[in-house]
Parts: structure tokens; sequence; C-alpha cells
């Protein structure tokens, strides 16, 4: 199979990994997304959802909510944290702001900002201790970003955190990741979840890791390290479930609760994720379950190289299996790496939170396979081609299927090997000539001697001969090539028989049709020649050279001429001493030209 076809279709998908576009990526994360799906459910009992619904609208009038209304219902609270993913960025249109504020002075409460196009206020609010670790500053890492919508400064001042509630978008519009950190008029600040963790363990800072290439891992001292991707990027761990509550339910929640409140009534905000659709406050709240259970979902950035090396490995590997063996074999071969991947990507997920891509090694797998099987199929559809070309008119149409099916079959370019030789004449042909002659009938001779040599033919491919050449009205033919035949002597010698037996029936035939009488004679001799294609660069016949085919042609000259003439068919000692089921009777000795011992010959026990 020539593989430098597929090798081209090889480094074409490696390019277009390389250029990672639209579908490919979609596809990866898409696959990603369904490992999560497949995660068992983890149930968080200290993390809940607060939930602005219908039913709280329907009790306290159209949102936003007024705040002195919200600070009473949130003073039901008792010992737990309550973060608001919620925008205080405006004042309260009744004017609670300031009896909301010294509510939560008494709670221990996180509020929301988020990044914007502009900024809402000069007020910025007091910075949350940071200790970074590394030659780098974080900053240098996060994009600068151009607004921020803050909190009313009595909001904030009062509030025991702010984050911001931020978050990635994908290319699919799916949020797969969230920024631990933002940086804004040249300060960082801290992501939403970050600071709900930071007020959980009590801290009053967070510490940032850095290395030349970028962020390493945040980090809440009384927990964990966070890993993060270069630039402070979290993935988020979705398969969490969470308690739900009505914002009218307040006073049911468990002491020692994480609260989250968001809205979630008819109109309000909801985003895509891996499990489908969310609202943003669920997706802070599996980001803190993701970092309190330090559930770590890794995919460096050199996760690519490795792929795509290992794919190029498994690519060549399944392209050296249609080059070797049969296509079945390398189909099977196929199904078991693909499956190899699939499983071995599920294992590394479900035990490590791996995150390896199997889209791209299947999707060049399964192209590099198609392309090296048309190629294969090609090639063997050609080279079938070739046989039926070259043997079409030597072998009968079954044997030339088989070596069409198993070139392996023949050795072309020339072996020797032992063989038995077949030349047969008509005898008689001169008065048959000067009959059409006379009639000025030079076609009707033509289709004569060709209806002649059918039928002959027929007779010599049916008992698994190959037809070597026509010689005007004779036919030189041998057994055991190309394909083999361990008793190549004996179907010759049949091959004679019924040859004398159908010149007989055509004798009759032609004899009413006012035709001289014709006979056949048959010479065939069994030796050591050499056969293969022979010739030039540019033309070539497969044939048979040697003594041994020498012989036989002598032989023929022999048979039905002369002392010989009753004999129809002659072969030699080689030919006879290889029968088992035709008898032989000697008929004499002949010396030939060539050869200075005499030659004994037989002929068939009618």
């Amino acid at each position: 199979m020539k593989t430098w076809h597929v090798l081209i279709t090889l480094g074409l998908l490696v390019g277009l990994r390389i250029l990672d576009p639209f579908l490919l990526e979609s596809a990866r994360l898409s696959y990603f997304d369904s490992l999560q799906r497949g995660q068992e459910t983890s149930v968080s009992d200290q993390i809940v959802l607060v939930d602005i619904d219908e039913k709280t609208l329907d009790k306290f009038g159209q949102y936003p909510i007024p705040r002195k209304v919200m600070a009473d219902e949130i003073d039901k609270i008792e010992n737990s944290i309550i973060a608001f993913n919620i925008l205080f960025s405006e004042p309260d249109r009744f004017g609670g702001d300031e009896y909301f504020a010294d509510i939560l002075s008494w709670k221990q409460a996180v509020v929301a900002i988020a990044p914007s196009n502009r900024t809402n206020t000069d007020y910025r609010p007091p910075r949350i201790g940071t200790a970074t670790f590394g030659e780098k500053d974080a900053e240098d890492f996060r994009p600068l970003i151009g607004g921020m919508l803050f909190a009313q400064p009595i909001i904030h001042d009062n509030s025991f955190g702010y984050g911001t509630i931020s978050s990635a978008q994908d290319v699919d519009g799916i949020i797969r990741r969230q920024p631990l950190l933002e940086h804004f008029d040249n300060r960082l600040y801290p992501a939403f979840a970050l600071d709900v963790l930071r007020v959980a363990a009590g801290d009053s800072s967070y510490q940032i890791s850095t290395d030349d290439y970028g962020i390493e891992f945040v980090r809440i001292p009384k927990f964990k390290p966070v890993p993060t991707s270069v630039t402070g990027e979290v993935t988020i761990a979705y398969w969490n479930e969470f308690k739900r509550y009505s914002f009218t339910e307040l006073d049911t929640i468990p002491e020692g609760s994480i609260i989250i409140v968001g809205a979630t009534f008819e109109g309000s905000n909801v985003v895509s994720t891996p499990m489908g659709s969310m609202y943003p406050h669920d997706i802070q709240a599996n980001l803190i379950k993701t970092m309190i259970d330090g559930v770590v979902l890794k995919r460096p950035s050199e996760f690519i190289f490795y792929e795509v090396l290992t794919t190029l490995v498994l690519c060549v590997i399944l392209l050296a299996m249609l080059g070797k063996a049969n296509i079945l074999f390398s189909g099977v071969s196929f199904f078991v790496i693909i499956g190899g991947i699939l499983y071995t990507v599920y294992d590394l997920f479900g035990t490590y939170f791996v995150q390896l891509d199997p889209t791209f090694p299947i999707i060049a797998l399964t192209l590099v396979f198609a392309h090296g099987s048309f190629v294969q199929f090609y090639t063997q559809f050609k080279a079938k081609q070739m046989i039926k070309g070259q043997f079409g008119t030597y072998l009968s149409p079954d044997m030339v299927d088989m070596l069409a099916n198993d070139p392996s079959l023949m050795k072309l370019g020339g072996e020797r090997k032992e063989m038995t030789f077949l030349f047969m004449d008509i005898c008689g042909f001169t008065p048959i000539s000067e009959h059409y002659k006379n009639k000025d009938d030079a076609e009707g001779l033509v289709i004569l001697i060709n209806n002649y040599l059918n039928e002959m033919t027929n007779i010599i491919l049916n008992n698994g001969g190959t037809i070597d050449k026509y010689m005007g009205d004779c036919i030189m033919a041998f057994w055991n090539a190309p394909l083999p035949c361990e008793n190549h002597a004996e179907m010759a010698v049949k091959s004679a028989i019924e040859i004398e037996e159908k010149t007989n029936e055509l004798r009759r035939q032609y004899s009413e049709q006012g035709l001289p009488p014709i006979t056949v004679g048959t010479g065939i001799n069994t030796g050591d020649c050499i056969v293969g294609n022979m010739g030039s660069e540019s033309r070539f016949d497969y044939s048979v050279i040697g003594d041994a085919v020498n012989l036989a042609a002598r032989l023929e000259a022999t048979a039905a001429r002369g002392d010989y003439l009753e004999y129809k068919t002659i072969y030699s000692s080689n030919t006879m001493e290889q029968l088992t089921n035709i008898e032989s009777r000697s008929i004499g000795q002949i010396k030939v030209k060539g050869k200075e011992e005499l030659i004994d010959i037989y002929t068939f026990r009618s």
C-alpha cells in the first residue's frame, strides 16, 4: 500500500488540530461535558441556594425588592454566611440602603461586583489582603478590564467581603471556567466564590503563587491550594446538587449554611453549562463546592502535544496493520484502538479528573483508517485488474479469481520449478487450407481454426492448465504455474485424451460439411524449467523456458506422424512416472534434435 497518500492526510489533520477550528474545539468541549454528566451526583449539605422566585415577587412585589424588606428577611438568618449574587450598584429606590447595610453589619455577608465597560462610582472597597509567591506579579497574567460595577459604598463598608461574578464563556457559549481574580484599576479583585470561601474560613487574606509562565494556584490559608490555568481560571465541576429555598423561607434554613442568593423568577438570566441551563448563583455554588472538595479538573497546555504525538503513533501503527494485514484484522484493530482510547480517557477522568481529548485522535484515526482502507482497496483492485489482464487469456476464470484474491500464489520475475508442458497441433491442416483457398474463403478458414482452438482451449483451462501461446494452429500450455497443481502430469495427459475425443467429434462434423479429415498430434513432457514474466520493461509475457519445454515440442512433432501416425498423444517417461490414474504403454524410443540419448516415449492405454 502506498502510505504516502495517507501520510499527507495525517499531516493535514495535525495542522487542523494546531489551528483548532470551532467545530473541533466544540467537539472536544462537548466530550468533556459528557464526562461531567457521567459523574455520580455529589449532594452538598452546607451550601444552599436561595431563589428570588415568583413566590417571592407575589409576597414582596416587583423586583428589585425594597432593601428594607430584604433586610428584614435576612435578619432571620442566624450563624450562616449569606452571599448575594445580586448587584447593589444602584441606590435603593425606597432609600433603604442604610437600613440594609446596618443589618448586613451583623451578618457574615458577601456582595457581588461585576466587570463592565463602565465604572459606577469613584469609591473603591477596602483591599482584601493578598500575598503573592513568585517573581512575577499576578496582575501580569490577568487582562486589565475597562470598568467595574461596585455595590453602594455603605453596603461595601458593612459587608464582610465582595467578589466578582464574571465568567469565561467558551467558543460554544457554555460556561465551564471562571477566573478567580480580576485585574482592574491596577489591583486584583477576588472572584465572588473565592471570597465566600475566605469568609467561611475566617481568613483575612488569600495567597497567589506564580511562575514565569503564569498563575499556578490561589489559596485560602485554611484550605488546599486551588490550581488554576496560567491566567488564573478554574474549571468548574458541575455534578453537585444543592438544597433550594425560596427567599420567603429564610427562617427554615439550617444554621451554619453557606447561602447563595440569586434571582430565578420568570425572565431572570440563565446561562448554559455542561449540565444544561442554570441560574448564575448555581454556577457560584458549584464553584465553591469544587474548591471545598479539592476537585481539580486537570488539562495542562502540554496535553495537546501528548495527544498529537499519541495520535501520530497510533495512526502509524494502524497504517502498518493496513499494509501487512487484511482489512478485517485492521478493522478489528481500529475498533480496539478506539475502544482503548475511550476507556483510558474515561478512567483517567473518573480516577484523577484528568481531561484528555479523545475527539481528535478518534477523528484522525477514523479518517486515516478510511483513507488507508481506500488506498489498500484501490491498490488491491489495480493488482487484481493487472492479474486479470495478464492471465485472463491464459487461465480459466476461476483460476484467475484465485490469483486475484491471493497474488501470493504466483511468483513473478522468474522461478525454477517442475512443470508439465503440452504442445498440440492440427495434423492435416494443409488440405483444409487448400479447400478454403479454392473457395476464396479465407474468413471461413479463420472461423474454423478459431472454433477448433476455442474447443481445445476450454479443455485445457477446465483441467487447470495455463495457455502460454497460440502459434498458428498450435497451442502451447503448461501446468503447475502460476497456480500450484500437484497432479500436473495427470491433468496434462487427461487434457490430451479429451482433446483426441473432441477432435474425433469435430472431424465427423467437418466431414458432414464436406471438409477434408483432420487429426491432432499432442506432445507432453514433465521437467524443471524457468517460469515467470519474460520480455522487456515495456512489454513482457508470462512464459516458460528450458530443455523440458523443448522436449515437449519435439514429441508433438512426432505424434500422429510417420511411424507414429496412429499415436495421437505421445509423452515422455518423466510424465509417465507421475501418472497414477492413467495407464500407459510404451511405444518405443526416439532420438530428438539436441539430445544424444534415446527418449522413451509412451501413450495412454485406451
